[in-house]
C-alpha cells in the first residue's frame, strides 16, 4: 500500500514538471506561455516598437541631427538589447496613447504615468520614476504660490496627468486653462507670456531652465508626486512581465542607475 501511494506522488510531480516546462520552457528566458504570445511576437519580429512623446526632455526628445534621445530612449534600448531585438522608436500625441496600442502601431509606450486615467487600459509596469507636477513662472512673475494663480491663465499638455491633476485641484474653478499639444509647447507659450504659469512634469520643468538663457522660477507649491512606467496592451501579460524582468536586472546590475546618472547626474530610478 505505501509503495502505491509512494509511485502515486512520484507520477504526480512527473506530470506537474512535464505541466511546468509546457507551460514557461526550460533553461530559455525568452520561451513564452501561449496564452497571449506578445513576447514571442516581439522576438519573431525582431523588434521592440517604443511609442514615446518626443516633446518631453529629458525623458525623450529629438537631438540635433533629428534622431529621438534621452532616458526612455536609451532604458529601453538597453532592454531591447537583452531581449537580441531592434528598437524602433515612434512619436505618438499624449491625448493618443490608447489607439496606438490597440491600433498596434507601437507595442508599448514609454513615460505613461500611473496616475492617468490611460493606465486603466493598459498593462503597466512597475514605476521607474517619481517626479513632481510643477507650476513654472517668469523669473519676473509676482507669482510666488498657489494663491498667486488666482485669475491667472496656467498652460497643460493636452490629455496628460497634469491636465487631470489641474481639473480635479481646488485652484481649477480660480483660473483658466489653456491646453497644448507637449510639455516643450506648454513652457514656450509661458516665456512668450501667452500663459501666466506652466504645470509640467518636474523633470521637464528643470531641464527646461537647465539648458534656457531665461529666468524661470518652480513654485514651492506641487499638485503632488506622479511616477513614470511603461505601458503594454491589456492583454500582453508576457511582454510586460519580460520586461520588468530585464528592468530588474538592470537596477541590480547597475545598468539603469548608469542611464539615470547621465541624464539627471544622479540615480533617481525607483525600480525594484
Amino acid at each position: 500500500m505505501l509503495i502505491n501511494i509512494a509511485r502515486l506522488l512520484a507520477e504526480l510531480v512527473a506530470v506537474a514538471m512535464v505541466v511546468i516546462v509546457a507551460l514557461y520552457g526550460e533553461g530559455n528566458p525568452n520561451s513564452v506561455r501561449e496564452s497571449d504570445g506578445s513576447l514571442q511576437r516581439v522576438l519573431d519580429a525582431g523588434r521592440l516598437v517604443l511609442g514615446l512623446d518626443v516633446n518631453f526632455p529629458p525623458m525623450s526628445f529629438t537631438g540635433s541631427r533629428g534622431e529621438i534621445i534621452g532616458f526612455d530612449a536609451d532604458m529601453v534600448q538597453a532592454v531591447c538589447n537583452r531581449l537580441g531585438v531592434s528598437l524602433i522608436m515612434r512619436p505618438i500625441q499624449w491625448n493618443s496613447t490608447k489607439d496606438a496600442l490597440n491600433e498596434g502601431t507601437v507595442d508599448c509606450i514609454g513615460g505613461i504615468s500611473l496616475k492617468g486615467a490611460a493606465t486603466r487600459e493598459m498593462k503597466m509596469s512597475e514605476a521607474y520614476l517619481k517626479e513632481d507636477l510643477v507650476f513654472v513662472v517668469p523669473g519676473n512673475s509676482s507669482i510666488r504660490w498657489l494663491r498667486d494663480l488666482k485669475g491667472k491663465t496656467v498652460g497643460v499638455q493636452a490629455g496628460s496627468t497634469t491636465q487631470e491633476a489641474l481639473n480635479a485641484s481646488r485652484i481649477s474653478k480660480d483660473v483658466s486653462v489653456s491646453v497644448f499639444d507637449d510639455n516643450l509647447a506648454v513652457l514656450q507659450q509661458m516665456r512668450r507670456g501667452k500663459v501666466h504659469a506652466a504645470l509640467v512634469d518636474s523633470t521637464v520643468a528643470y531641464y527646461f531652465m537647465d539648458t534656457s538663457n531665461y529666468q524661470f522660477f518652480v513654485l514651492d507649491d506641487t499638485l503632488g508626486e506622479d511616477e513614470l512606467a511603461i505601458g503594454f496592451r491589456k492583454k500582453d501579460i508576457e511582454l510586460r512581465d519580460r520586461v520588468q524582468d530585464i528592468l530588474s536586472d538592470m537596477r541590480f546590475d547597475g545598468t539603469l542607475g548608469e542611464i539615470s546618472k547621465k541624464w539627471f547626474g544622479s540615480d533617481i530610478t525607483t525600480v525594484r
